[in-house]
């Protein structure tokens, strides 16, 4: 069972820009033609912050559909100190506060699968800061954004992510593997 930072990110490493917006990702690369179908069988349990939350209500859910679909069958944790709106039928918790417990909860439910961190950056950054992150597979887009929201804002240099998988994807997109090493 592992934690893992699975997204995608601008080669000046923004996954998003200043307003949420994933616009410059999809011309890139067919999320079937990339690791995700495979990554998402070995995913037990889920968490979010909640820009990355509300980003799928606006863009995937849709309040203005008539048949609101959250795309995943696993437990849903999203971190938030705001008040949000549930989707009908979809197994979502919403939390606040320590990383740490609310882990322990989501490896329970994983039931020996992974965690994924589904975003965005200074969300993960706490489970890193917390010793909680295992891996982050990132799949670097060429493109450029200038500014947005970063992949994550922290400090990693000692001891450094430990590179071990590198695939392209078509000529817009390469995914990078990391193993997060354990502090002493």
């Amino acid at each position: 069972m592992k934690t893992q930072y699975y997204t995608a990110a601008s080669l000046d490493g923004f996954i998003a820009t200043p307003d949420d917006s994933l616009d410059w990702l999809f011309p890139l690369a067919d999320i079937n033609e990339t690791s995700y179908p495979e990554f998402i069988k070995e995913v037990g349990a889920l968490a979010m912050g909640s820009a990355t939350y509300e980003w799928l209500l606006r863009h995937v859910v849709k309040p203005e559909s008539a048949t609101k679909t959250w795309p995943y069958e696993q437990p849903a944790w999203v971190f938030s100190g705001r008040e949000l709106p549930g989707v009908p039928g979809a197994d979502i918790r919403f939390v606040k506060g320590d990383v740490r417990p609310i882990h322990e909860e989501m490896q329970a439910a994983a039931n020996g699968k992974n965690v994924w961190l589904v975003g965005g950056g200074d969300f993960v950054g706490q489970f890193h800061d917390a010793g909680l992150l295992d891996e982050l597979i990132v799949q670097i887009g060429s493109v450029t954004l200038g500014s947005g929201k970063q992949l994550l804002p922290r400090k990693i240099t000692s001891p450094p992510l430990k590179l071990v998988g590198v695939r392209q994807y078509g000529s817009g997109m390469v995914e990078l593997r990391y193993e997060v090493p354990k502090r002493a």
